[in-house]
C-alpha cells in the first residue's frame, strides 16, 4: 500500500488534519509526533516539524527511513509573493528553490544538481490538476524558501531573479531530501500574507483559515489519488 508522510510547519498547520485521520497511532521520534492512519483509504503518516529549513529536513528524513513513505506532500501556509497571489489562494509548487542558498552550493557539490531548482513530482502535478476543479483561486508556479520572514526586506531581489508566486520557511528543504532519496513530492500552500496585506500579524491573522483551506485540497487530493492507483 502507498504510504504518504503529510509534512507541515507548524501545529496550526497540521491541527485540521488530525480529525480526519482514521486508526490514528501516534509516536515519537526526534522530539517530533507523528500521526499514523488512514486518511480517504490512504496511508499516512503527518506530523509538524516546527519552523525552519533543519527541521523540515529532520522530519522529512525519519518519514522516509523509519516510517518508510513513499512520498511526501508538505501542506501548509504560506506568503504571497506575486503580486497576483491574493489571501487564502492556493498555491501548488512546479518548482522549489533556496532563496538564501548559493547557487553553486546545489549545482557544484552534492546533490550536483542541473539547475538550483526542485521539480515537483509530474504525477502529483496531474493529480493536483485534476483536484483543482473543485476549488478557485489556485496557482501552480514556483516557490522560494528561504530562513526569513519576508516582508519588505529582500523582496524585489527575490522576486527579479526568482519570480516565485510563493514564499517560506522549508518547502525547499523537504523538496532537496525527497530529490535525493527519489521519492515523489509536492507542495500544497495556503496564502496568509502578500506585499500589500502584510507582516507576521497577517500570517498570525490568517493562518487558521489558511490551513484548512490547504487541509480541504490536500484531502481531495488523496481521494484523486486513490481514482488513479485504483485503475
Amino acid at each position: 500500500m502507498h504510504k504518504i508522510g503529510i509534512l507541515c510547519a507548524g501545529d496550526e498547520e497540521l491541527k485540521p488534519f488530525l480529525s480526519h485521520i482514521e486508526n490514528i497511532v501516534v509516536t515519537e521520534k526526534a522530539m517530533l509526533k507523528f500521526y499514523e492512519g488512514n486518511i480517504n483509504s490512504v496511508s499516512v503518516v503527518a506530523l509538524y516539524s516546527g519552523v525552519c529549513k533543519v527541521n523540515a529536513a529532520i522530519a522529512s528524513q525519519i518519514l522516509i527511513d523509519t516510517y518508510c513513505v513513499d512520498s511526501i506532500i508538505n501542506a501548509g501556509t504560506a506568503g504571497g509573493m506575486d503580486n497576483s497571489i491574493n489571501l487564502f489562494d492556493i498555491i501548488i509548487s512546479t518548482q522549489v528553490v533556496y532563496h538564501d542558498v548559493d547557487d553553486s552550493i546545489l549545482t557544484e557539490f552534492h546533490p550536483w544538481l542541473s539547475s538550483i531548482y526542485f521539480n515537483a513530482d509530474k504525477n502529483f502535478l496531474d493529480i493536483a490538476k485534476m483536484t483543482c476543479n473543485k476549488f478557485s483561486n489556485v496557482h501552480f508556479g514556483r516557490m522560494v524558501t528561504g530562513e526569513k520572514f519576508i516582508e519588505d526586506n529582500n523582496r524585489d531581489r527575490i522576486n527579479q531573479k526568482y519570480s516565485p508566486l510563493s514564499v517560506d520557511m522549508e518547502t525547499a528543504s523537504i523538496a532537496h531530501v525527497c530529490y535525493v532519496n527519489k521519492i515523489p513530492f509536492i507542495s500544497v500552500r495556503s496564502i496568509t500574507d502578500t506585499a500589500i496585506h502584510l507582516g507576521i500579524e497577517k500570517f498570525e491573522e490568517n493562518c487558521t483559515q489558511a490551513s484548512i483551506i490547504t487541509k480541504n485540497f490536500v484531502l481531495e487530493f488523496l481521494k484523486e489519488l486513490n481514482k488513479v492507483n485504483d485503475k
